[in-house]
């Protein structure tokens, strides 16, 4: 098997793909710079995207590397220091190294706001909206000139979440009602999925995969009414009987203090066409998002009803 470095391997999806390779019996080093990685007998190599001279070296002896650290959210200069110019010194220290493969973890969040509905990465244009999804967008860059291959997920769930699952729970507790019975649609995959997607995509043959970009998420979008209806049940906060325009809402949210911009997802279809991934890996989908959260359900009550 062959040597994969992992970036990100302390945060949520990271982790779960350091331990999927695991699982595959390759060899697995991480790239640390402060946080802790816990002791499986894996090589912890030091390295700071912020700080490009400490990525000298850190793929020395490297076959396949697996970029799944981004600065999200933040000041304007954290993201352009560990998102564009950390990723183009760790693709450029990569290719010095002579890394066969990278694939690196982005976000459908690069396409900026939008209706999207069953849509592949060649029929979309990038316009990204926020620092972190601009940063990110020349990340994809950088590991595209080295021939990479990039994957973007939409919303990603599962044990470890610390965006999705208490981005609606906010939500929730904010609202004293729906909005027009939250009907939107929209893509979402769990991340063990997600981490046996990017590894499979690491080792799979180079003749088998037919695009550079692809969509990581479960082929059938979900309502949003079903995802927040799950997340209720966890946090045990009552589903409110009232209904919400959508200017009612973005009232509401503004006079809490919270910002409107995932009203915005949640009231427009957000769902991508993922099924060239799953075909080029030879891959079948897990049963979806009723039953994958569910085995997430017992983390999140004890995670988001204390939050």
């Amino acid at each position: 098997m062959p040597t994969i470095m992992i970036t990100g391997a302390s945060g949520f999806v990271g982790g779960h793909v350091t331990r999927e390779a695991e699982r595959q019996q390759a060899g697995v080093r991480v790239m640390a710079r402060r946080r802790p990685v816990p002791d499986s007998g894996r090589r912890v190599v030091p390295g700071d995207l912020a700080d490009p001279a400490s990525l000298r070296g850190v793929c020395d002896g490297v076959d396949i590397l697996i970029h799944c650290a981004s600065q999200i959210g933040g000041t304007v200069e954290a993201n352009e220091a560990v998102n564009a110019r950390g990723t183009t010194a760790l693709v450029d220290e990569a290719r010095r190294a002579g890394v066969s493969r990278i694939v690196y973890l982005s976000t459908a969040s690069v396409y900026g706001r939008g209706v999207f509905r069953g849509t592949r990465p060649e029929e979309l244009t990038r316009n990204p909206g926020s620092p972190t999804s601009r940063t990110r967008a020349v990340a994809e860059d950088a590991v595209l000139s080295a021939d990479g291959i990039v994957l973007r997920p939409h919303l990603v769930y599962g044990e470890g979440d610390t965006w999705v699952g208490p981005g609606l729970t906010r939500i929730l507790r904010t609202l004293p009602g729906t909005v027009g019975g939250w009907p939107s649609l929209m893509s979402v995959i769990a991340v063990r999925d997600l981490a046996q997607l990017m590894v499979a995509t690491a080792l799979a043959p180079l003749s088998a995969l037919t695009a550079s970009v692809y969509h990581a998420a479960h082929p059938v979008p979900v309502t949003v009414d079903a995802v927040l209806r799950a997340v209720a049940e966890c946090t045990a906060t009552p589903w409110p009987e009232r209904e919400l325009t959508v200017e009612q809402a973005r009232t509401i949210l503004a006079a809490n203090g919270q910002s409107s911009s995932v009203l915005d997802m949640l009231t427009t279809d957000h769902f991508f066409d993922s099924d060239p991934l799953w075909s080029d890996l030879g891959r079948e989908p897990g049963a979806g998002f009723d039953e994958e959260f569910q085995g997430a359900a017992h983390w999140y009550r004890k995670t988001l009803q204390a939050a």
